[in-house]
């Protein structure tokens, strides 16, 4: 149960800052978005975000922050396994598992459900 609570503050800690951002700037939520990714990215590499990850579990993983997470994670690595070359393998392959669930659920809902014009 505990850790569902940490999960749900972290998370909604995350979720919180999105929502002050849209709320408080001129940012777009594409740019919003990114710019959690990056801010995941920047955040692993200087090692906070792993202590966040390990406390928040789902709540720090799930978010796109975690995406950034795993992305430098994975050509960290990369890089020890293979060289230079993992710095073009690592953030993929540590993410396939992912970004094929994406892909193969948006083309399951595409096949389900009929697109329709918004006028």
């Amino acid at each position: 149960m505990i850790e569902l609570l940490k999960a749900f503050i972290i998370g909604g800690a995350i979720c919180a800052v999105g929502q002050l951002l849209i709320d408080f700037t001129k940012l777009t939520p594409a740019r919003i978005l990114t710019g959690f990714v990056v801010a995941g990215v920047i955040l692993s590499a200087i090692g906070l975000y792993k202590p966040l990850a390990d406390f928040g579990g789902a709540g720090a993983s799930v978010p796109l922050t975690g995406f950034g997470h795993l992305l430098a994670d994975g050509v960290r690595k990369a890089v020890d396994r293979d060289g230079f070359v993992g710095v073009f393998t690592g953030g993929l392959t540590a993410s396939s598992a992912g970004i094929t669930t994406a892909l193969l659920a948006g083309l399951g809902a595409s096949l389900v459900f009929r697109q329709k014009d918004k006028s």
